[in-house]
């Protein structure tokens, strides 16, 4: 088997993994919106896809775990919820993978890729909300947005801050993330 397929197996096989994690870790929170909210469960396995898999899966599934998610388990609604969550976390996924991929691999570039993806797929979550919340009867209005983006949903964002890089770092010293870089 040449190291190109073993790669791809891994990363589908990691994708895979990642996208069980994003249906699964929801339910930490309680099935409580509002915690929910605040802890971004689904956001973190779908940034470790990114760094990991790259940001084809990153992309991948970002997009299809909250739908996903969605009909399975009837959390996040459908609409307009878990379809902005598509276009916000399919961005994280995508992001999260090509900034890592462009930028040195020094602990500093991948804070700056990290940041760099919430950062972009927060403003996809802005820009798709308007849409889908307008087709609703709705209005997202610049409170609204700042509100949802930043001041309620901190904490998560501060996990996430903590928790990615530690792990990418742990991976990178145990030498599975090299021993995946290596083949890929």
């Amino acid at each position: 088997m040449n190291p190109t397929h073993r790669t791809n197996i891994r990363d589908l096989v990691l994708a895979a993994l990642f996208l069980a994690l994003g249906l699964l870790l929801p339910f930490l929170t309680g099935q409580i919106p509002q915690i929910g909210s605040m802890l971004l469960p689904m956001h973190i396995p779908i940034l470790l896809c990114g760094f990991i898999c790259g940001w084809r899966y990153g992309l991948a599934i970002g997009l299809i775990t909250p739908i996903l998610r969605s009909l399975l388990f009837l959390m996040p609604p459908m609409f307009p919820v878990a379809i902005t969550m598509a276009f916000e976390l399919a961005v994280y996924g995508l992001l999260a993978g090509l900034l890592y991929q462009l930028l040195a691999k020094k602990p500093v570039n991948l804070y700056l890729s990290l940041i760099g993806a919430m950062i972009g797929g927060r403003i996809m979550w802005g820009l798709a909300a308007y849409v889908f919340f307008g087709l609703n009867g709705a209005t997202l209005t610049w409170q609204m947005f700042l509100s949802a983006a930043l001041l309620t949903a901190w904490p998560g964002i501060l996990v996430q801050i903590v928790l990615i890089p530690a792990i990418m770092i742990a991976l990178k010293k145990s030498g599975r993330l090299e021993s995946r870089q290596a083949a890929a």
